[in-house]
């Protein structure tokens, strides 16, 4: 069975972005999404679908079209209870949106992978540890909270 993948805003975004400042992750984000993503079972949420509907920005119909074809969680009663308790614990920023529900959802549907670019709140080595903590007194499973550079499987028959 293939493992899950929970996708926040930052891979699709990364997916038709053109700075040239973040050349190296967008080159890799497409790379992967080009030769992994099919080895893998893709969902995302409500909340990576309103990041990408803020703003204005180049490429976003784009963004919008790719997202489209991705499963779409749920948002049920214990996501926001968990997000909440990121939140009180200091383990995300102070509002329950965000990087403390993109985790929540992770966390709740039991994915294996949150895959992000996010490298201060969520794909953080100094957060693991805490989010560990956290999740293990919640009673919750643990992603593999990861960049796209981590996730690529050999290619072996």
């Amino acid at each position: 069975m293939k493992k899950s993948v929970y996708l926040d805003s930052t891979i699709l975004n990364y997916l038709f972005d053109e700075r040239e400042s973040i050349k190296q992750f967008i080159d890799i984000t497409k790379v992967w999404w080009n030769t992994q993503r099919s080895r893998y079972r893709l969902f995302l949420s409500g909340e990576t679908l309103a990041e990408i509907n803020e703003g204005d920005y180049p490429n976003k119909k784009k963004v919008e079209d790719e997202a489209a074809k991705i499963e779409v969680l749920p948002r049920v009663i214990d996501v926001e209870h968990v997000a909440k308790a990121y939140v009180e614990s200091l383990l995300m920023p102070q509002k329950v949106e965000g990087d403390a529900v993109h985790l929540a959802f992770a966390s709740v549907y039991e994915m294996d992978f949150l895959l992000t670019w996010n490298c201060n709140h969520l794909a953080n080595a100094n957060k693991k540890q805490h989010i560990r903590i956290i999740n293990g007194r919640l009673g919750l499973k643990v992603p593999e909270i990861i960049t796209p550079m981590e996730l690529f499987k050999e290619n072996t028959p």
